[in-house]
């Protein structure tokens, strides 16, 4: 997908809110062809340890090895935990980035994952001191072996510039939710491509439900003999991003697979670019 990246998935598969079908649909999802998984160390929206469950079943019945796969689990603050912490509380910020790590391998039964997030920063307005604490953890992480690569999720352009600005080394990735009606998140994929960020995107079908009926990409999708989402996925590939899907569906998940398939001329994408100005 990048020449920076070339063994990245083309679809990454987001595994919150499945609860107990975690280890099924994480089954499934390999079976199905994803080679991408995202989770989270974030019991209060994700089950981790069911994604684990789910790796070994497949491993176990050699759809897959752990080599094949692009793992991606996050750090969570205490704020965005319920009580099952994966971590000391009274613990360092730095001390709870190596503890939570620790717990996700023993979730996921891996000694490395290939991408390690910080599942958004303390404040909404702005990166902190902690944040910095946090980020230079993971740096640690990664350069011990532990992690490939380093992302942060659910940031603004403001974090990202006063991250350049405390000199902090940048993020391989950012994963954000993408909403047509904001432009897609535009500014925040400009710097992204400016810096050589791969941008990951979330909930691109469930955050724009009008665009999956906008009479553009319903007829694109009967020109291309593609269904809506794909035409979705297709566009999201064109514009750089690397979409994540979470859908339960194995139908679904063929489509959204076979999305890499659709090509859209380019006058169709900045179309689709421009639905919400």
């Amino acid at each position: 997908m990048s020449s920076e990246h070339p063994d990245l998935p083309d679809l990454l598969y987001g595994t919150a809110w499945k609860e107990e079908r975690t280890p099924a649909l994480t089954e499934l999802a390999l079976r199905m062809g994803f080679r991408g998984i995202d989770t989270a160390n974030q019991r209060r929206h994700y089950f981790e340890a069911g994604v684990g469950q789910g790796l070994a079943a497949a491993y176990r019945a050699g759809v897959v090895t752990r080599a094949d796969l692009f793992l991606q689990t996050k750090f969570t603050y205490q704020p965005g935990q319920d009580h099952r912490l994966p971590y000391d509380p009274t613990a360092s910020l730095s001390d709870q980035v190596a503890q939570s790590m620790a717990s996700s391998f023993g979730h996921l039964e891996t000694d490395y994952v290939d991408s390690y997030v910080l599942h958004g920063p303390a404040s909404g307005y702005g990166w902190t001191d902690a944040d910095s604490e946090v980020w230079e953890a993971m740096v640690t992480e990664r350069d011990a072996g532990r992690t490939r690569f380093l992302g942060v999720s659910n940031v603004s352009l403001r974090h990202l510039e006063q991250m350049v600005v405390a000199h902090l080394e940048g993020p391989a990735f950012v994963q954000n939710r993408c909403y047509a009606r904001f432009g897609w998140d535009r500014d925040v994929r400009l710097l992204c491509r400016e810096r050589k960020i791969i941008y990951q995107g979330f909930s691109l079908l469930t955050a724009n439900v009008e665009v999956l009926r906008h009479p553009l990409v319903t007829d694109l999708a009967a020109s291309a003999n593609a269904t809506p989402a794909q035409v979705v996925f297709s566009f999201a590939r064109a514009v750089g991003m690397l979409p994540l899907t979470g859908t339960s569906n194995s139908e679904h998940m063929t489509e959204d697979l076979a999305s890499v398939h659709v090509t859209l001329p380019p006058d169709a994408v900045q179309a689709i670019e421009s639905l919400a100005g």
